[in-house]
């Protein structure tokens, strides 16, 4: 007959046990997720990717020129080019921080060149406003090109030239070309905002006049790529 401290000890064995079972198939389940975090690391260090920022008026409408072009990695809102160190969008609106309103690109030089993204880029603005883009005015809402290499301002600039001799606007490209500052990321909020609110960004991109403009003024070419505005939800 057993004593109550071999009843005890019996019964800590069989947890210890248990407990053992558990961990092991925990680890071996971490361990799985480890190898899948680090492959998926690995395949991003296998591509040679290059960052790309724009500015175009309202971000929510360039971020969605780019999001689902091929090639593209991931665009992501912000602010750049402004004195106010980590500026929040209320303050950024209120066009007193210098910075604009931007979108950064991570995109494969090996499926989209950075030539088409300029391409795509003058498809989503109005390049010969000085003022803004469409009815957000101010400064924050100017359009800029900010280059990350001297590859990319040469390119920039030879891109800018070809718009302007093309004959389709009757006016001046009043788009910069500028050196890359800092890239602040906005509030989580306005990320995907296309896609997580919909109907409110088809009706403020409609509503701008942005849709009907760059509708006038594409319809005849072929673009080399394009967001897409069939999925999203409507904000709570």
């Amino acid at each position: 007959m057993r004593t109550r401290n071999q009843r005890r000890l019996a019964q800590w064995g069989g947890a210890a046990i248990l407990a053992a079972v558990v961990l092991g198939l925990f680890g071996w389940q971490m361990g799985g997720a480890l190898d899948d975090m680090a492959g998926e690391v690995e395949s991003m260090e296998s591509v040679s990717a290059q960052e790309a920022i724009f500015a175009g008026g309202c971000f929510w409408c360039i971020e969605a020129a780019f999001q689902l072009m091929p090639g593209v990695l991931d665009a992501v809102s912000g602010y750049t080019w402004g004195w106010v160190p980590d500026p929040t969008y209320e303050q950024v609106a209120g066009g007193t921080t210098g910075h604009y309103e931007a979108v950064r690109i991570l995109f494969d030089p090996s499926v989209a060149s950075y030539e088409q993204l300029l391409d795509q880029f003058w498809r989503s603005i109005d390049p010969i406003d000085e003022g803004g883009q469409f009815y957000d005015r101010g400064s924050q809402y100017k359009t800029a090109i900010f280059y990350t290499s001297e590859e990319q301002r040469a390119q920039a600039e030879a891109s800018k030239e070809a718009l302007a001799a093309s004959g389709k606007f009757d006016a001046p490209i009043a788009t910069k070309i500028l050196p890359a500052r800092t890239f602040y990321i906005a509030e989580e909020y306005h990320q995907d905002y296309f896609e997580k609110y919909l109907s409110q960004y088809k009706a403020y991109s409609e509503a701008s006049g942005r849709d009907r403009f760059l509708e006038e003024t594409w319809s005849e070419d072929e673009p080399t790529g394009e967001g897409s505005e069939e999925t999203g939800e409507d904000a709570p």
